[in-house]
């Protein structure tokens, strides 16, 4: 039986930075994830209850590169999770399985 996470990386940008203050954690997820699967996904890799889970779809973008470069950003879903009480947790530390 494969394990499955819907869980890809953690997001390190400055706005994520200033929200893990606020015990809010930014992650990539899988497109095709939902609430629940996050939830579960996050509980069994850092062992801290999630209070809520936000998503967020961003869509696909085009930006100009140089002289008739374009280049293409794939559709990302973020997932923005919410933890209760005094406990952190370092999203860099995320444990998922390689298929």
């Amino acid at each position: 039986m494969k394990s499955y996470s819907p869980i890809k990386k953690s997001v390190l940008t400055e706005k994520s930075s200033l929200m893990q203050a606020k015990k809010k954690y930014t992650f990539t997820v899988d497109r095709k994830a939902t609430k629940t699967e996050v939830k579960n996904a996050f509980m069994a890799a850092y062992g801290v209850k999630a209070v809520s889970v936000r998503m967020i779809v961003s869509p696909k973008k085009t930006r100009f590169v140089g002289k008739n470069l374009w280049e293409k950003r794939p559709v990302m879903k973020k997932a923005i999770v919410t933890i209760a009480g005094d406990k952190t947790i370092d999203p860099n530390k995320l444990e998922t399985k390689k298929k």
